[in-house]
């Protein structure tokens, strides 16, 4: 399909020159599926990176391996380095489209809430992803969470609220809260937790020492 992602990808031998490897531009990766032969791989690192922030991983790659005909793969996990922000090793599903596989989706909230907008409260996001089956071609890419449904703060938005598209299933509990807003505090509950905050400042300025110093000396 012309508006499929797609991904070149290398054999590499196993183990070898990793660093190496990184250092040229290239991701190490890993294909597995059922019935595949697990296989070493290597991917040109900025080609995975707009791949992989377009599918996510529960999108659909094209994967070509060696200029063959592209297989069908899902991105189960990629590593990334803390400091450099660079991928460092990815791993690769190969999928069969005729057989259902579970996949994390994320939810996007769309709309605007009335208890947030008009009440001043305080929207809380219980859950940001989901989990769903599907065949391969029928993941969505998000679920969308309309936040319009809030209007007061009784109102709460549960997994069971979430529209699906056909032929696809969702395993998370239906009652289970994804989103709700809560009442604004009111001027006495913010005077009680600043008085419960000072309360606690003084305990360490009386004791001398920060309370993990003494609890260290304690132990001594």
């Amino acid at each position: 399909m012309s508006d499929s992602i797609t991904l070149k990808a290398a054999i590499r031998e196993a183990g070898k020159g990793l660093q190496t490897l990184r250092n040229k531009g290239f991701v190490p990766a890993s294909l597995y599926g059922h019935g595949v032969e697990p296989m070493n791989l290597s991917l040109e690192s900025r080609e995975f990176t707009r791949a992989f922030k377009a599918a996510g991983e529960n999108t659909i790659i094209a994967l070509s391996i060696d200029g063959k005909k592209p297989v069908n793969v899902l991105v189960k996990e990629a590593q990334m380095h803390p400091l450099t922000n660079r991928y460092t090793h990815a791993d690769l599903f190969q999928v069969r489209m005729d057989e259902e596989i579970e996949a994390t989706v994320p939810l996007e909230f769309v709309g605007v809430s009335a208890a947030v907008s008009e009440l001043g409260g305080v929207l809380i996001k219980a859950l940001d992803e989901v989990d769903v089956t599907a065949l391969p071609a029928d993941l969505p890419h998000t679920l969308r969470v309309d936040l319009s449904a809030l209007k007061t703060f009784d109102d709460a938005i549960s997994v069971g609220d979430i529209v699906l598209p056909a032929r696809v299933a969702i395993g998370n509990d239906a009652e289970t809260v994804v989103a709700l807003v809560e009442a604004p505090r009111t001027a006495a509950e913010i005077e009680a937790l600043d008085q419960k905050v000072e309360a606690d400042v003084t305990k360490v300025e009386k004791s001398g020492k920060p309370a993990s110093e003494s609890a260290e000396e304690a132990g001594k």
